[in-house]
């Protein structure tokens, strides 16, 4: 029996899937827990229609994060730490304090842990900082710390 898998099944096979089950299997087990459907003429037709939507948002996705990327470019962060003996910076500036900033200064939502080794700022001065916005696409930020 031919099903279409409608979620990760262990030892068959992962969504999305067109798999092989015993007859048994598939009526008794997959099907009435909604984890397959059969694969008819149909549903064949209904999966490729979904996949077709899954490339065309996932196209979208990237040409956000392509924008976003080039625009990120042209921004300069600006923060400010405090300054511990000898000029040197007391502490150090987090990703999550970044990601708080971008939010406030430009109103770009970024999750912190798209950051790319990134283990928080050390020292005052400019620094570039790398960003997955995307799979295969990365931007690059500007921050610029300086003492209060």
């Amino acid at each position: 029996m031919k099903v279409i898998l409608l979620q990760d099944v262990k030892s068959v096979g992962k969504k999305g899937q067109i798999v092989n089950v015993s007859d048994g299997y598939g009526a008794n087990f997959l099907i009435p827990r909604k984890l397959a459907v059969l694969a008819t003429k149909t549903s064949l037709e209904i999966k490729d229609k979904q996949d077709e939507q899954r490339a065309e948002e996932l196209r979208l996705q990237k040409e956000a994060a392509i924008e976003l990327s080039k625009k990120l470019e042209s921004l300069c962060l600006e923060l400010s730490a405090k300054a511990g003996d000898k000029g040197k910076m007391y502490g150090a500036i987090s990703t999550k304090q970044i990601e708080e900033e971008m939010k406030k200064q430009f109103n770009i939502e970024i999750d912190k842990r798209k950051f790319i080794d990134v283990n928080g700022l050390t020292c005052f001065g400019t620094h570039l900082l790398k960003i997955e916005l995307f799979k295969g696409v990365i931007g690059t930020i500007k921050v610029h710390v300086s003492e209060k």
